[in-house]
């Protein structure tokens, strides 16, 4: 490898060598320069030994984009618990169904995003993953129609567009811009 590409992979890689740390000092419950420290040398053994296919990132961060998504996510984290709570005191029964969601996209990281995002906010959960054709599987409460589904769907597209917004690529960025056909659509010839 060349000087550049050495210095190109460790800037695509720093943000999870960074997170390794941060997740050690989490875990050991200490803010010091000696979890710091054996951090550093834990994600040095780790991202060494146990290697694993790298993960590239876009490069690409829109600060405003990333603000949003995470102000969003934190209103739908309120709303879906208070709407999660509300149905398990209501006296009517409570409906669900498996949705599938065919996303945009081809990126392994922005359908983990999406599918992080889509199980942490309450009364949805990705129950799996077409990684192949980008389908995730949801399984949504409240489910009573056709038009509950489709929101469903369209949640996950929005979650989609949001994420790309922040840290996409640039023809990814192009992609959902457009409202192009969802990638399951394109390669399996429709279908919901």
């Amino acid at each position: 490898m060349s000087a550049r590409e050495v210095l190109k992979h460790f800037w695509t890689q720093l943000p999870f060598f960074a997170w390794l740390v941060v997740l050690w000092m989490l875990l050991w419950g200490q803010l010091t320069v000696l979890a710091a420290v054996t951090g550093v040398i834990v994600a040095i053994i780790v991202t060494n030994v146990f290697r694993l296919p790298a993960a590239e990132l876009t490069g690409r961060v829109n600060l405003w984009w990333f603000v949003v998504a995470i102000v969003t996510f934190l209103g739908q984290l309120v709303m879906g618990a208070l709407q999660v709570a509300w149905q398990a005191v209501r006296p009517a029964p409570t409906t669900s169904a498996i949705v599938r969601s065919p996303l945009r996209v081809d990126d392994d990281l922005i359908m983990t995003h999406v599918a992080v995002v889509l199980s942490l906010v309450p009364g949805s959960t990705v129950i799996e993953s077409d990684r192949r054709n980008r389908v995730l599987f949801m399984h949504v409460l409240g489910v009573k129609s056709a038009e509950d589904v489709e929101g469903a769907r369209a949640a996950a597209l929005k979650w989609e567009k949001r994420i790309v917004r922040a840290v996409g690529s640039r023809a990814d960025l192009a992609l959902v811009e457009a409202n192009a056909p969802m990638f399951g659509e394109r390669r399996l010839g429709g279908g919901s």
